[in-house]
């Protein structure tokens, strides 16, 4: 990697953390390049080498927030555990994501379908990556040999809309997203719980 190669890195990184700092501020409709810039003590000329428009920016930074959030559930659930314990450290981890930065998380789910074809993209991948995990965390010889069946890619989908769905309705009414741990681990284990195959 070249020195201007890491230059650039910075700056995209600089970028995008202004971009998450504006948004716990204002509304994504509202805010501006103006507002991402001064967050990241950058210029526009700068923004625009990095990004071509705002919306750019604005995918890149929940694309590396769903990513994060999917590294951090499989580095919490402990493969070796019974299948109801892995079920609630999964729950566990979601929900402490979303809890770390609720603004953006709840603008990820609320602002992305607003974007057109790069939101509904977005959101394709976003949930895909999740039933992706689901059935990885759930394809292990022990969950196997409990009854743990991984689940298809219906109710994967199934399970995590309802859970964000969930999140996303705690957090507009201002409530406790730790409150949700008990009934979002009760949907997983009715649903990813061991079955007839």
């Amino acid at each position: 990697m070249t020195d201007a190669d890491v230059a650039a890195t910075g700056f995209r990184d600089r970028l995008l953390r202004g971009m998450a700092a504006a948004l716990r501020e204002r509304d994504y409709h509202e805010l501006t390049i103006a507002d991402v810039v001064n967050h990241a003590r950058t210029s526009k000329r700068t923004f625009y080498e990095q990004f071509g428009s705002k919306q750019e920016c604005f995918v890149e930074l929940l694309r590396e927030t769903n990513a994060r959030m999917v590294r951090d559930i499989a580095a919490a659930v402990q493969r070796d555990a019974p299948w109801q314990t892995q079920a609630r450290q999964a729950v566990e981890a979601l929900i402490g994501s979303m809890e770390r930065d609720p603004e953006l998380c709840l603008t990820w789910m609320r602002a992305a379908p607003s974007l057109g074809e790069a939101g509904r993209a977005l959101s394709r991948e976003s949930m895909d990556s999740f039933v992706a995990l689901m059935r990885t965390l759930a394809d292990t010889p022990e969950l196997r040999a409990a009854g743990v069946v991984p689940p298809s890619r219906q109710l994967g989908i199934t399970l995590f809309g309802g859970l964000r769905e969930l999140i996303a309705t705690t957090l507009e009414e201002g409530g406790d997203l730790a409150g949700t741990v008990e009934v979002a681990t009760e949907v997983v284990t009715l649903i990813m719980g061991p079955r007839s195959r």
